[in-house]
C-alpha cells in the first residue's frame, strides 16, 4: 500500500499513524476521485474546453466546485447540454459521449466508478471513424508526451482534443446509426484490456460489495466483530498535480492498492 494511505486507530495509541499494508481499503464503494481544472483554450468549433470521449463500463460523476460551464452529452436519446455551476452534481452512465465546456474557471471533483478506471484505460476519444478503425492510428493520435505526466507539453492534449471534436461533430450530425458505429468501434479497441479491467473491478468495487455482503451476514447473526476492526484512512495530498487528462489538468489521488 502507498505510504500516503495512513490508518489511525483512536482506541490504540500505539497504532496511531501506522499503516496496515495487510488491509488496503478502497475508497467508499470502490470509486476513484480526482480534481479537474478544465482546459481553457478554444477548440475548432469555437468552444473552450475538453476532449469528447466515452466510457464503456464506468459511470462517472461531476461535483462542481468553482467556475461555470456545461457538459455536453450524446446518447441514443440525443444531444443534451447540462449547465454547470458550483454546487451542481451530474453523472452519466457508460456509453454516454461527454464533453466539458469551460465558461470560465471551471473546476470539478470527478467521481469515477471502478477505482478510477476511466482515467486508467476505460475511455475512447471520439476520433473520426478512419482513426478508430486502426488501433495503431488510434494509439498514435491519443498519445501524450511522457504519458501526460505533470509538466508534459499541453499542446499535445489540445491536438488530440481538436481531432476528437471533429469526430464529435460528425457523431452529432450522424444520428443513432453513427453513435452505434462509434460504440462498436470503441468496444473493438478496448477488448484487449478487459482482463485487466476485471481485475481492477474485483480489487475495488467488487471487493467493496463483497465486504458489505459479509458485513450484512454478520449483522444478521448478531456478530459485531468487524466494527471493532475499523480504521481511518487519510491521503494528505494528491499523488500528482497537473497531469494532462482528457478534459483538463488533473490532481490525482490513489484509488486502490497499486
Amino acid at each position: 500500500m502507498s505510504d500516503r494511505f495512513a490508518v489511525r486507530r483512536p482506541d490504540d495509541p500505539a497504532a496511531r499513524g501506522a499503516t496496515r499494508p495487510d488491509r488496503p481499503a478502497p475508497l467508499p464503494g470502490g470509486i476513484g476521485v480526482s480534481r479537474l481544472r478544465v482546459y481553457d483554450t478554444v477548440a475548432p468549433d469555437g468552444l473552450v474546453g475538453g476532449t469528447p470521449h466515452v466510457h464503456l463500463c464506468c459511470t462517472e460523476g461531476y461535483v462542481v466546485t468553482d467556475g461555470e460551464g456545461a457538459v455536453q452529452t450524446l446518447t441514443s436519446a440525443g444531444f443534451r447540454e447540462t449547465p454547470l455551476r458550483p454546487g451542481v452534481v451530474v453523472w452519466f452512465e457508460p456509453g454516454t459521449v461527454h464533453r466539458l465546456v469551460n465558461g470560465g474557471g471551471l473546476t470539478i471533483v470527478v467521481l469515477m466508478q471502478n477505482s478510477g478506471l476511466p482515467e486508467a484505460g476505460d475511455a475512447v476519444l471520439t476520433f473520426p471513424p478512419e482513426v478508430l478503425a486502426d488501433p495503431a492510428a488510434y494509439v498514435a493520435a491519443a498519445a501524450l508526451p511522457d504519458g501526460g505526466a505533470p509538466g508534459a507539453d499541453v499542446r499535445a492534449a489540445y491536438r488530440r482534443r481538436d481531432l476528437a471534436v471533429a469526430g464529435f461533430q460528425a457523431l452529432r450530425s450522424g444520428g443513432p446509426e453513427a453513435l452505434a458505429a462509434f460504440h462498436a468501434a470503441a468496444v473493438a479497441l478496448r477488448q484487449p484490456l478487459l482482463a485487466r479491467w476485471r481485475q481492477r473491478w474485483e480489487d475495488g468495487a467488487g471487493r467493496a460489495a463483497a465486504d458489505t455482503a459479509a458485513q450484512l451476514d454478520a449483522l444478521r447473526r448478531g456478530d459485531s466483530g468487524h466494527l471493532g476492526d475499523a480504521g481511518v484512512y487519510a491521503v494528505d495530498e494528491p499523488v500528482e498535480r497537473g497531469r494532462l487528462g482528457m478534459c483538463g489538468l488533473l490532481d490525482t489521488y490513489p484509488a486502490i492498492d497499486e
